[in-house]
C-alpha cells in the first residue's frame, strides 16, 4: 500500500508541468520606467518582481530585492538640511554628529528594510520617508538583474523546483522559444504541493 501511494505520487509529481501551474497575466517593465514607477506597481500588484522587456524582447528582472538593494548603495540627496547652528563655538561638534550619521548612508534602508518578511506593499511605503529618495531619479535598467533565469512550459514541475533552487531564485521566467509567456514561482510550486497536485 505504501509503495502503490508512493508511485502514485510520483507519477502525478512527474505529469505536472510548469505550463500548469504558472502565472500567465505576467506584469511586463520597460527599463525606463523609473523605480519609483516600479515600485508602485509591484506593490499594486502584490508581487516581487518582474520581467524587464524592450523592443519585446527580455533583457533582464528586477524585483523588490533587486530595488532595496541599489536604494542602499545610492546614497541620495537630503531632502532638508542639518539645522544651522549659531556661531558660539558649538558648530564642529554639530558637524561631527552629522558627519556620523551620514558615515554609512546604507544603513538607513537596511534599518528601514530589517522586516524582509513583511508584505511587499508594506515595505515599499517606508520609502516615502523624507530624508532620502532616490528612486524617482533611477531607472528599472540601473538596478534589474541581467542574469535571467529561464524555463520552458512543458519543463516537469519538480525539474523546475530544483532549477529554481539550485539558482537561488523565486522565480523563473518561462520562455516558449524566446517568447515569454508567463512566470513560475516558488509559491506556485507550494500552491500545487497544498492542493494535492503533487
Amino acid at each position: 500500500m505504501k509503495a502503490s501511494h508512493s508511485s502514485h505520487a510520483t507519477a502525478a509529481h512527474n505529469g505536472l508541468k510548469v505550463r500548469d501551474i504558472m502565472s500567465t497575466g505576467v506584469l511586463m517593465l520597460d527599463p525606463d520606467v523609473t523605480l519609483r514607477d516600479a515600485v508602485e506597481l509591484l506593490s499594486t500588484r502584490h508581487i516581487t518582481g518582474a520581467p524587464v522587456v524592450a523592443s519585446g524582447k527580455l533583457v533582464g528582472v528586477i524585483s523588490a530585492n533587486d530595488i532595496l538593494a541599489f536604494e542602499a548603495d545610492t546614497p541620495g540627496v537630503p531632502t532638508e538640511r542639518p539645522e544651522q547652528v549659531e556661531p558660539d563655538g558649538l558648530e564642529e561638534p554639530e558637524e561631527e554628529e552629522w558627519a556620523e550619521e551620514l558615515e554609512a548612508p546604507g544603513a538607513y534602508f537596511n534599518e528601514a528594510w530589517s522586516d524582509a518578511g513583511a508584505e511587499v506593499g508594506e515595505r515599499f511605503q517606508e520609502l516615502k520617508g523624507a530624508e532620502w529618495d532616490v528612486l524617482n531619479e533611477h531607472t528599472v535598467e540601473e538596478a534589474m538583474s541581467r542574469g535571467v533565469r529561464a524555463v520552458p512550459p512543458e519543463m516537469g514541475v519538480a525539474q523546475a523546483a530544483a532549477y529554481m533552487l539550485k539558482e537561488h531564485v523565486h522565480r523563473a521566467i518561462v520562455l516558449d522559444h524566446d517568447a515569454l509567456v508567463g512566470i513560475v514561482t516558488a509559491t506556485d510550486i507550494m500552491r500545487a504541493v497544498a492542493d494535492g497536485r503533487i
